[in-house]
């Protein structure tokens, strides 16, 4: 982490200072504002987070409640959300208050229909990412955004209080063509509105979005037809797994999950209750958590259940439902608009809490969307890079709601477990899944941000549309062995790794050597044609490279001035920038993501952690061409 580029800075690094002309939550409501979010869930707090950070940006967030979350939602965090909280800043923190998922059990009727345990796996494949799977408090992810927010030099935080009704937007309006209707929710003020204009609208405010309604969105699906009860509890129980993940399925009672809460001894259940008419909602049935308690302690049986607390608790219908697009351009209009209004999490999309994806795949939507609106709205970027949201998030979650109808069939089911190659089904396809629940099998289309995979062989395991997938290196300047992909924040920046071939060692007249000269110096370069004047160079493409050698082979002030910027106020030297494989220690990252050891390669990763593209270190015109479908020319 560096914090002292513009000059000393005493005291927490993770705290800027306040830059000028920005409101506080409770000011008066301005008349215009560059981007309201509605609603401070997990996908409107991580989009919040980032626009956070960009100075010039001006930014509400608007939450009908009255305070932050404290408990109940969701509460599983995926490998992939976990190595987005890396760019964040906040893995380790969640590492180390979360609870660990490394093993997931199976219970089944067995002999004379009492409980058994019939399988074990393991809950996160080896080598498929650095980060574990995590359970924790949505609450807590929560308060690790609204830390961002406040600490960053917008100062933002949510206006509580305050609701999205209604919106109207003037598609031939430059400027803040969005009329948004609030109305505050407070008893003092119930049911008074205030209107304000905004560049963006973006709803996060839920299955029953006002946002959606007002662009005349609609989710399509099915119901569930099931009920299921979730709760949070402190109790004594002699079932063997109670902290451990784990499926229960009884022989006539139903099922329920196991999942095990940080803190030690607070546990959630998933118990399946009733099935429901095809008319018939859960509120009709007045169920509470007397009735989940109970049904909970009869598929334990013969385990006792002795609940001493519940925490929280809730009784839930949810279907497989998604929405036409997640933006307000009309199909035929794509040519002549861009987006002004967008969707995520809920609003566009709802699920079965079955799979724990709902919060990741939340959050997942807003970290693809956050850098494209700030390059939009800091000039880096035309706005018609905005249309790529729509595309590349529906796609994914078309995923979720696919995997999803089929992973709450088998853990519904009523058939016989059979089993095959020692698992039964539900182990079976739970561990076939696991790249899915991990959420990795994310993987972009080729078009505007997504190179063709043409070039794919030079490194075969950074897949070109799938997330980049970290390994670990040892930095030149201080002999830190780290993680590669650690060097990619949340900071709307392009970065560009340079695999060095063999027995280049950076020095003058090596392929490194070459690339970096022209990336610097040549008019045509990305580098030269969208930094703009006064921007250190690394402002809009961070370039860093990795050499195969050992980091004590290496002359770090042999190499090429694109590796040893001068950056800040100060301009003091970035030291940053230049790797060596680990050879030694956790594994050679050459030999691990499968790169041309005899020519290198250049790999390209967008902000939000994806391969955006693979080119050989000569392909000038590549690295050009894919910058100028994306990037604006500075002066």
């Amino acid at each position: 982490m560096q914090y002292h580029t513009h000059g000393f800075n005493p005291g927490d690094p993770n705290v800027f200072a306040a830059a000028p002309g920005h409101r506080r939550a409770g000011d008066p409501l301005p008349e215009t504002i560059d981007v309201l979010i509605a609603g401070s869930g997990p996908a409107g707090l991580c989009l919040a987070a980032q626009l956070a950070r960009e100075p010039s940006i001006r930014t509400m967030l608007v939450e009908p409640k009255f305070g932050p979350m404290e408990k109940g939602q969701a509460d599983g965090i995926s490998v992939r959300s976990m190595e987005m909280f890396q760019a964040f800043g906040f893995a380790e923190k969640v590492m180390r208050e979360s609870v660990w998922i490394n093993e997931t059990t199976f219970w089944a009727a067995g002999a004379e229909s009492l409980l058994e345990r019939v399988a074990r796996v393991q809950d996160v494949p080896d080598g498929i990412s650095e980060m574990p799977h995590v359970l924790l408090n949505q609450a807590r992810v929560h308060d690790m955004f609204l830390d961002l927010m406040r600490d960053g030099p917008t100062k933002l935080e949510p206006d509580y209080g305050l609701k999205v009704v209604d919106l109207e937007i003037d598609p031939n309006a430059k400027d803040y063509p969005v009329t948004v209707t609030l109305e505050h929710t407070d008893l003092a003020r119930l049911g008074q509105t205030t209107q304000l204009r905004a560049n963006y609208v973006i709803g996060c405010d839920g299955a029953r979005s006002s946002v959606r309604k007002a662009i005349g969105g609609t989710l399509h699906g099915d119901a569930a037809h099931h009920a299921w009860g979730v709760m949070d509890l402190l109790a004594t129980t002699n079932f063997p797994d109670w902290r451990m993940k784990s499926f229960v399925r009884s022989q006539d009672a139903g099922i329920l999950m196991v999942l095990p809460r940080e803190g030690g001894h607070l546990v959630r259940l998933y118990v399946e209750l009733d099935a429901l008419g095809e008319h018939e909602r859960v509120a009709d049935r007045g169920m509470g958590a007397d009735d989940i308690i109970a049904k909970a302690q009869r598929i334990f049986q013969p385990f006792k259940l002795d609940v001493k607390d519940v925490v929280w608790w809730s009784i839930y219908e949810i279907g497989h439902r998604l929405t036409d697009k997640f933006d307000d351009v009309p199909a035929d209009q794509l040519a002549t608009r861009t987006p002004r209004v967008m969707l995520a999490g809920d609003a566009c999309h709802t699920h079965s809490p079955k799979a724990g994806q709902g919060m990741n795949v939340s959050m997942g939507d807003t970290f693809n969307l956050g850098w494209k609106l700030i390059s939009v709205l800091t000039g880096r970027a035309d706005p018609a890079l905005l249309h790529s949201y729509s595309g590349e998030r529906r796609a994914a979650a078309q995923g979720l709601v696919e995997f999803d109808h089929k992973w709450a069939r088998v853990v519904g089911s009523k058939a016989p477990d059979t089993v095959t190659d020692g698992l039964p089904r539900v182990a079976r396809e739970f561990v076939n899944n696991l790249p899915f629940t991990c959420g990795l099998t994310v993987q972009y289309e080729p078009g505007l941000l997504t190179g063709a995979q043409l070039h794919q062989h030079l490194a075969k395991g950074f897949e070109i549309g799938k997330r980049f997938h970290s390994a670990p290196v040892v930095r030149l300047a201080d002999a830190k062995p780290m993680h590669l992909g650690h060097c990619v924040d949340a900071d709307a920046r392009f970065r560009l790794f340079i695999f060095a071939p063999a027995n280049d060692t950076g020095t003058h007249g090596g392929a490194v050597d070459a690339l970096c000269s022209w990336l610097q110096n040549d008019a045509a370069s990305p580098i030269c044609r969208f930094t703009a004047t006064g921007e250190d160079i690394d402002a809009v493409i961070d370039v860093r490279a990795v050499f195969q050698q050992g980091f004590r082979a290496l002359d770090y002030t042999a190499m090429p001035a694109l590796l040893r910027p001068h950056v800040g106020r100060l301009g003091l030297c970035d030291y940053e920038k230049v790797f060596c494989a680990d050879a030694t220690r956790a594994g050679d990252i050459f030999d691990m993501r499968q790169i041309d050891r005899a020519n290198g390669c250049i790999v390209i990763v967008r902000p939000d952690q994806y391969v955006g593209h693979i080119l050989p270190l000569d392909a000038r015109d590549g690295l050009s061409a894919y910058f100028a479908n994306i990037l604006r020319a500075r002066s």
